[in-house]
């Protein structure tokens, strides 16, 4: 039986998640049953109408045959839980989405589907979703560590109530969230009303040797993602510490050297390597080899050759919080082969 995809939707409170939820629930041209797992039922909880009114009940089937699952504690006993019961037969459903509260850091959620062997065997992490209130999303971003984190862990950022905020006030927001997190793409989002395929499906977590860095139509080769902010965006005074670079070359690299580095910047930046990704060009192979690691989790994968049409190169994205840009260009940069 396949793994069963995850999206897990983060974003402070009003940034509109629940909003989102609700209308990827009640649009049922997905086709998909789909089960909802709260951090915790607050205020803006899951629309009531349209929840099988079964409060006693920790899973609850709702009336258009998704399932939501209120969670006050342990993700791990919750997604066991649900496995089990579709497993049993006892519910049914394709995918599930998780939506964290508000001041969560997503790195614990994402880790959980690496680290926990009863839940790597059921599930996989599709995507992970980040909603941004485009009136209060700067502020944010200044003042709160979890609002940068949730940007940086993102495949997918939505910018909600873009209506409220002038055009420039949405641009600069998009500078800033692009100079943190080059990998992720970004939509604005209008009362929760976007294509449900723009939520779902994203294999953000999928090894494959399609890396999007360029989201814009620029190159992104010559690295400028960390603090010194381009001078004329208007953003130079919000001095990220959570930010990104690019590595990209078109030598190979010496496959015992990078093992070498990669063991040693994990084992010293670990914690504060978000999300890292890319497509290695290797010495002495024809095949392009994958690879992505969330903090101290890394996995790499041999995937197609290189073609014509596809010169070999290596591209390497890292988006962590204050990683010493300059030890890993020069550590990478001595890995190449000689």
């Amino acid at each position: 039986m396949s793994l069963i995809p995850v999206t897990i939707i983060t974003g402070f409170l009003g940034a509109g998640k629940t909003t989102l939820l609700n209308r990827i629930l009640r649009d049922n041209q997905h086709k998909q049953r789909i089960a909802v797992i709260e951090n915790e039922f607050g205020e803006e909880n899951i629309d009531s109408d349209i929840l099988v009114q079964d409060d006693a009940e920790q899973i609850v089937e709702m009336s258009n045959g998704c399932i939501c699952c209120t969670v006050r504690s342990d993700l791990v006993t919750a997604l066991t839980r649900l496995a089990d019961k579709r497993r049993s037969g006892e519910i049914r459903f394709d995918r599930v989405v998780i939506e964290t509260t508000g001041l969560a850091d997503p790195g614990p959620v994402a880790q959980t589907f690496f680290l926990e062997d009863d839940v790597a065997r059921d599930y996989m992490i599709d995507g992970i979703v980040t909603l941004m209130d485009a009136v209060f999303a700067m502020r944010q971003l200044d003042e709160y560590e979890q609002a940068r984190q949730q940007v940086g862990y993102a495949d997918r950022l939505l910018i909600s109530k873009t209506d409220l905020v002038s055009a420039d006030d949405v641009e600069l927001l998009t500078l800033r969230l692009r100079r943190i997190n080059p990998h992720a793409s970004i939509h604005t989002v209008d009362f929760g009303r976007i294509p449900v395929a723009e939520v779902l499906d994203l294999r953000g977590f999928n090894l494959s040797s399609k890396i999007d860095l360029d989201h814009d139509g620029h190159d992104h080769d010559h690295v400028h993602h960390d603090h010194d902010c381009c001078p004329d965006c208007g953003c130079s005074h919000h001095l990220d510490d959570i930010n990104s670079f690019v590595f990209h070359s078109r030598k190979p690299f010496d496959p015992d050297k990078l093992n070498d580095f990669f063991d040693r910047m994990i084992t010293l930046f670990g914690p504060q390597m978000l999300r890292y990704k890319g497509v290695l060009y290797m010495k002495d192979a024809d095949r392009k080899v994958v690879f992505q690691g969330v903090q101290q989790l890394m996995g790499t994968d041999v995937v197609e050759k290189w073609d014509d049409k596809h010169p070999p190169e290596s591209k390497l994205v890292f988006i962590g919080k204050n990683l010493p840009r300059t030890i890993f260009m020069e550590g990478l940069h001595d890995s190449l082969a000689q």
